[in-house]
């Protein structure tokens, strides 16, 4: 079995206006392309997979609110976006996110999914381009929570419907608003994102279900955190900007 694995960010009840939104898409495709060059280049969906090669889009705060004008991207009182990168139908990238909605139940997010296979993903799929990714989330969209872990262990740290925020996972962001990360077990490394919040990484190798001491420490760590009042569903925390 191919361990897959994504990474997302997710708040909950901010309204933005469709310029606001476009910035924010704009600077988090920005900061995502410095972890990665193969994150620099991004087309919108198509029909077929030649179709959407032809599809390209400029990550610009100009083409997201020209994006977001149309029909199809309005959610609600929301906008949306779905992106995507790569040479051939097997190895390809995606970022989709909604933002903008002040709707209290329903959540915001940005969630990448990262090359699954080939010499891109063995490059992508480490602590540093991963941490990156969270990093380049946080900064521009400033989100209450992230995450990035793979998909499996998502399912066995979260059965059935996974809600934001209440689990653990590879890496993980929390919000200054949120409350402070206590101090975790070895190896676990935290690091500060300016003043917006912290960012926990759990292994410095990949993360994976199949390590015994890498299930263990998750768990270790969910403990300390639920402890600390960390894992929690999302509020709608006011943010800046």
């Amino acid at each position: 079995m191919t361990e897959t694995y994504y990474a997302g960010a997710y708040w909950r009840a901010r309204s933005e206006s469709i310029e606001a939104c476009a910035r924010r898409a704009a600077h988090f495709f920005e900061l995502l392309s410095r972890c990665d060059p193969a994150w620099t280049h991004w087309h919108e969906t198509a029909n077929s997979f030649e179709q959407a090669r032809n599809r390209r889009f400029m990550t610009t705060a100009a083409s997201f609110q020209n994006l977001f004008a149309r029909k199809e991207h309005r959610i609600g009182d929301g906008f949306s976006f779905h992106l995507w990168t790569g040479e051939n139908l097997r190895e390809t990238s995606s970022v989709n996110g909604t933002c903008g909605s002040e709707d209290p139940w329903l959540s915001s997010a940005c969630v990448l999914q990262p090359y699954d296979e080939g010499p891109v993903a063995e490059r992508m799929l480490t602590a540093p381009i991963m941490l990156g990714a969270l990093r380049a989330m946080a900064l521009a969209w400033e989100p209450e929570w992230a995450v990035a872990t793979s998909h499996q262990h998502r399912e066995l740290a979260a059965p059935g419907f996974p809600h934001p925020g209440t689990f653990v996972g590879w890496i993980l962001y929390f919000s200054r608003m949120r409350g402070k990360v206590p101090p975790l077990p070895s190896p676990v490394r935290i690091e500060p994102v300016e003043d917006k919040g912290t960012l926990v990484l759990l292994t410095p190798e990949k993360f994976t279900v199949s390590a015994a001491e890498h299930m263990a420490l998750a768990s270790r760590v969910h403990e300390v955190l639920n402890e600390a009042g960390l894992l929690q569903p999302l509020q709608p925390w006011p943010v800046s900007g």
